[in-house]
């Protein structure tokens, strides 16, 4: 089982930019705060772009001020630091970590992408009081020097008081930097891997659905069961590596669970 996933970048470097000297009432940081963590376990593509599955994992974990409680949250949300936080209005820092993508099997003769991570800001509202709008912007670090933008629009509904369906629409964009790292083909790793040689630009990266059902087994703890389709476009679905050994059908299913601490600061 590979085990993937995300670690407090945003959370990093949203802590070191308050002002800690003036911890004290009155300060940012003084108050009440949240940290949610959990787990997923999920089945999907073994690479970007990839056409056989396997099994892996990866942590939840988002950090904020208490504020109104959330109307909706998503396991597709990157570790999360709210900075602004009214109930209907959410913003703040952002952050994943990369691991690295070695060069076997498939990916036989190209260059390994190196681990790294993306940083970055998110943005949520409400335009409806069903439906919850999200948009982040990254810029990679070490793994990457492009961009990606995630924008996702979910439903939800309470069947009953601890149960929720919930779904909606994705779509990613990225930079040529990005898909140079993930989907390129230079001249060097075409001789070495049998692959077309490809020279990415940016641009629109993938568009799909999600949907999930979750259960508050607890008022601090959730569980859910979800799936998400994407299918590649642009330029990670012109790729060689995608045409001559990957798929542009991108499927992911798994099950997840969280429980959220309170405290003061």
């Amino acid at each position: 089982m590979r085990i993937v996933g995300t670690i407090p970048l945003a959370v990093a470097m949203g802590l070191l930019s308050a002002p800690v000297a003036q911890a004290g009432e009155g300060s940012w940081i003084s108050g009440d705060w949240y940290l949610t963590l959990g787990a997923t376990a999920l089945v999907a593509p073994n690479f970007e772009g990839g056409k056989k599955y396997m099994l892996s994992a990866q942590p939840i974990i988002s950090l904020g001020k208490v504020g109104p409680e959330a109307r909706f949250t998503s396991r597709n949300d990157n570790i999360s630091l709210a900075l602004i936080d009214d109930g209907s209005v959410r913003a703040g820092l952002t952050g994943k970590f990369i691991f690295s993508r070695e060069s076997k099997d498939e990916l036989k003769g190209l260059d390994p992408v190196r681990w790294g991570g993306e940083a970055g800001g998110f943005f949520e509202f409400y335009p409806l009081d069903w439906l919850r709008a999200r948009a982040e912007l990254r810029h990679g670090i070490r793994a990457h020097n492009g961009f990606v933008a995630d924008i996702a629009a979910d439903a939800f509904y309470d069947i009953t008081p601890t149960v929720r369906i919930s779904g909606g629409p994705r779509v990613s964009f990225a930079s040529s930097d990005y898909f140079d790292a993930y989907y390129g083909v230079n001249a060097k790793e075409a001789a070495a891997s049998g692959l077309s040689e490809y020279h990415p630009g940016g641009g629109l990266k993938s568009t799909g659905l999600g949907g999930a059902i979750t259960w508050k087994v607890t008022e601090p703890m959730t569980a859910s069961v979800f799936t998400e389709y994407s299918r590649l476009m642009g330029p990670a679905a012109d790729s060689s590596l995608v045409k001559e050994r990957g798929d542009r059908n991108q499927w992911t299913f798994g099950v997840s669970t969280t429980y959220r601490f309170n405290f003061t600061m």
